[in-house]
């Protein structure tokens, strides 16, 4: 798909969201259940919209909250529910609309104790931390977000006492009682006014922000940094986390140095991705201009996306491909964590680089290789089985220090400081540790690009099977395996993966976009990848074809 003249540009005036008629939308325009882009919808992470789309309004958040009420109460969670929201501007009604719910259920809510914003990690550790050593009264929570997406939308997701993201079985309950909800005209929801929700015996104040930053010296090397000398830059990108980069700078008194405070719900000093929009995703290096800006300035520089589940790495070299983090990240932590267990995998996607598979190889550690979705890595983080999970587009958790789980979700903040503790540790930053990984285990060439999907395209690449797939060549070399599973769970992919000796395609449909997603990843070179790419576009444009009778 074409390049925006606006990539890598903050966007003119006209172009930015209108936040006023955003918030306006929010209680004026009413969803039609009836039309299916305005139903709740929980994708892999939570249902997410604009209220100028009718897609996240005011109705959405009070039938999805009264839905999770009535989980809570037939799963027999008792506890209190953890919530918080970041800085997109629609956060804000929501989590009020929510709370008003919530009270009006007496479910005891803990909000943040000083009305900030709170990181996904936070919320993550504060129901763990709850929960631990607890049989019964668990507790979970509720983390008002749309992620990395652009300035005009919404997002609301859910996590159980797992504190992770919650699964199919879980959303799917969730999503069919909230359209239910939505279909009767809210009946059943109970609601009270905001100003009594504030005051109720049930809604509680929590510290997020003192119980994370003072929990981070188990799972961190703090002194390591602290006495290395490491000069390091934050830039909070206007996201939740931005009173964190300051507190953990004073708390263990780090060289580390926080460019901007600014918090901005249009995002207007942001750099525009790929297609012209705003979108803070830190892997890309259209949208992260501002912080690619600072690698001169600093030993290693970070960013996270909005909720602060997603990282950005800038060492001397510019942005560092996620692939290659997470690649140099597991080297360095199974090598320097001896309190895990000695059976602890590491875990991938299957969109994610096979520069990995041998990085476990090497180390003797098993590999889980699972669909894409945090959601499968809770368990492993849990229990100490699986020491890291990541995926591809730059999210990953991993264990304590003593194997116990840190964050069942993705986290940011940890994987941005784990950067300065291995330039700390091993004298060199995470982009020239991977140079000495390619060095050991060869060159990995990797892009992931869009493609135009209507709902039909979309609705197919979710459900191909393996044999609908008649090639028997990817760019010269023998198909070696057709994949709609994932290897190490047998769950489905959304989708397909095609692999051969030197490489491998995957396709899966984007959740909120008309487009579908293609990775590609080749060990010979970047002509072998333009190969991999151009006969993947025409491999699926042709099933596409026979499955609508046209060949």
């Amino acid at each position: 798909m074409p390049v925006s003249q606006y990539a890598g540009k903050t966007l003119p005036a006209e172009l930015l969201t209108d936040i006023p008629k955003l918030l306006a939308a929010y209680y004026k325009e009413v969803p039609d259940p009836a039309v299916a882009e305005q139903k709740i919808s929980f994708g892999t992470s939570g249902h997410r919209g604009s209220s100028l789309l009718r897609t996240f309004n005011e109705r959405h958040i009070l039938a999805v909250t009264q839905a999770i009420c009535q989980h809570r109460k037939a799963a027999g969670i008792d506890g209190p529910l953890f919530i918080g929201m970041d800085t997109h501007a629609l956060s804000v009604p929501a989590l009020e609309t929510a709370l008003e719910v919530l009270a009006a259920n007496s479910v005891h809510v803990m909000i943040d104790s000083e009305n900030g914003y709170t990181p996904t990690p936070a919320l993550s550790r504060a129901i763990l931390a709850y929960n631990a050593n607890r049989t019964t009264g668990l507790a979970d929570g509720i983390l008002i977000t749309p992620s990395h997406n652009p300035p005009a939308d919404g997002g609301f997701k859910y996590n159980p006492p797992s504190g992770g993201p919650a699964g199919p079985e879980i959303t799917g309950t969730v999503q069919n009682i909230a359209n239910e909800i939505l279909s009767n005209g809210l009946a059943g929801v109970k609601r009270m006014q905001l100003a009594s929700a504030l005051k109720a015996a049930t809604t509680r104040r929590y510290d997020y922000t003192g119980e994370y930053v003072r929990g981070l010296a188990g799972v961190i090397n703090m002194e390591a940094v602290r006495g290395s000398g490491v000069k390091m830059g934050a830039d909070p990108l206007g996201g939740a986390g931005v009173k964190y980069w300051g507190r953990i700078a004073e708390v263990y008194g780090l060289d580390l140095a926080v460019v901007s405070d600014a918090v901005d719900k249009s995002f207007a000093f942001m750099t525009a991705d790929w297609d012209g929009k705003i979108r803070m995703d830190p892997s890309s290096v259209y949208a992260m201009q501002r912080l690619i800006g600072m690698k001169d300035k600093f030993d290693i520089s970070f960013g996270c996306d909005t909720d602060y589940d997603r990282h950005g790495i800038v060492t001397r070299a510019g942005l560092l491909p996620p692939n290659h983090y997470l690649s140099a990240a597991i080297y360095y932590l199974f090598r320097n964590r001896p309190g895990w267990r000695a059976d602890a995998a590491v875990g991938k996607t299957v969109v994610s680089s096979s520069m990995i598979d041998r990085v476990a190889a090497g180390l003797g550690r098993k590999l889980n290789e699972v669909p894409v979705g945090f959601k499968w890595f809770v368990d492993g983080l849990r229990d100490g089985s699986c020491g890291f999970g990541g995926e591809e587009s730059a999210g990953a958790s991993f264990l304590r220090f003593d194997g116990g789980p840190w964050s069942t979700d993705k986290d940011g903040l940890i994987m941005a400081l784990l950067s300065a503790e291995i330039t700390a540790v091993m004298g060199k930053d995470p982009a020239r540790v991977y140079g000495d990984l390619t060095k050991k285990y060869g060159e990995f060439f990797y892009r992931r690009q869009d493609a135009p999907a209507d709902a039909a395209m979309k609705l197919l690449l979710k459900t191909l099977k393996p044999e609908q797939v008649k090639a028997a060549q990817l760019a010269g070399e023998k198909i070696e395996a057709v994949l709609n599973c994932a290897p190490s769970n047998g769950e489905p992919i959304g989708g397909i993966k095609v692999v051969t000796a030197g490489g491998w395609f995957a396709a899966r449909p984007s959740g909120t976009e008309e487009v579908y997603k293609i990775y590609a990843e080749s060990c010979r070179s970047e002509e072998h990848l333009a190969g991999i790419f151009a006969e993947a576009e025409a491999l699926i444009s042709s099933v596409a074809a026979r499955a609508a009778g046209k060949l």
